[in-house]
């Protein structure tokens, strides 16, 4: 095993961290490499004669993030820093496992490419949320978008393939709105953003059999709420996931149509709302100039669908579902199955 060792990272100097690795290779037969001043390293070496034992290495880090600094900041800032270049490292797999004393927040920072983001009040600036290869933190090798939702575009219209990414890319959004408001780091290269009043959203909603409520009118009574917080002036986030899919598709169409084109003239608040109903997006192109579209490609390699999980600007014209469902041999089974059965 390889390790990557942040020894400049430590309140009480790097002595004790070249002293551990010393004895560390000596027990465990492991390589590891010195991450920090190359001097320093190399003198602390020879004071522990080790400067000749070829399982430790010195890999040159001229910078040092302290405790009292903001990780993601300084992260951005000092990218010759020891846990930067550690963690380089590790992300370009020259080594196997990580280990510093230093700053946590510097440390998942850095290995998750997380940053802080810059908040405007919303007194002082039009309303705005820019967001620069946005990726969601649980999501291994996640795909990263850029998205910009602004006074003047604040609603993104958006459609895809229910596998090509549309509730993890609006997941994504939410996620970096709540964290970049609680002060935390969020999963982007970037994020500017107004101070907002609230977030709501709508994904994944489910019935109510304690009220007797079906999927439909459970999203009916949410869709309601945020209208009156949306109508009392608030600056409000809203992400509405395949609006109305629990009614007919002519109901649907139209109450999107309607509901989308009501909530787009509070120019103060940010909507994402998805949907599988492609002749509302055209309808609302049409009518709303201030709309922004977008959608989530299918690629069709012969029979196979895949999903590049990047936003392209425009409405989808991908229907692939009934291949999809050919690729499953779902009627073939059912028609062979009739064959025994008669």
């Amino acid at each position: 095993m390889k390790i990557a060792l942040d020894v400049m990272g430590t309140d009480y100097g790097p002595k004790e961290l070249v002293l551990g690795a010393v004895q560390a290779v000596k027990e465990f037969n492991c390589e590891i490499v010195l991450v920090g001043d190359p001097e320093t390293i190399e003198n602390l070496l020879r004071e522990y004669k080790a400067d000749t034992d070829s399982r430790l290495s010195i890999c040159p880090a001229t910078e040092v993030v302290r405790m009292d600094e903001h990780p993601s900041i300084a992260v951005k800032t000092k990218k010759n820093s020891s846990i930067v270049v550690a963690t380089r490292l590790l992300r370009e797999k020259k080594c196997d496992a990580l280990v510093s004393s230093g700053s946590t927040g510097a440390a998942v920072a850095a290995q998750r490419g997380f940053s802080r983001a810059v908040a405007y009040p919303s007194s002082t600036t039009d309303n705005r949320i820019d967001l620069v290869n946005v990726f969601h933190p649980q999501v291994r090798n996640a795909v990263a978008n850029s998205i910009c939702i602004s006074h003047n575009q604040n609603v993104l219209f958006l459609t895809g393939a229910n596998m090509a990414g549309k509730s993890t890319f609006m997941k994504s959004f939410g996620v970096a709105v709540y964290m970049a408001h609680m002060g935390f780091p969020v999963a982007a290269e970037k994020m500017e953003f107004t101070v907002q009043d609230g977030l709501y959203t709508s994904i994944n909603v489910s019935d109510n059999l304690n009220m007797g409520y079906s999927h439909f009118y459970a999203e009916v009574l949410r869709v309601k709420f945020v209208a009156s917080e949306v109508a009392a002036g608030k600056n409000m986030v809203i992400i509405l996931d395949e609006l109305f899919k629990g009614t007919n598709v002519k109901d649907a169409y139209d109450a999107t149509v309607a509901v989308i084109e009501a909530f787009s003239i509070h120019q103060n608040c940010s909507f994402i709302i998805s949907t599988h109903i492609l002749e509302a997006g055209q309808t609302l192109h049409e009518k709303c100039p201030h709309f922004k579209f977008a959608y989530l490609p299918t690629v069709m390699e012969g029979r196979i669908p895949r999903y590049t999980y990047r936003l392209t600007d425009g409405i989808t014209a991908d229907r692939h579902g009934m291949q999809i469902i050919t690729n499953e041999h779902i009627v073939d089974i059912i028609r062979e199955g009739s064959r025994k059965i008669g």
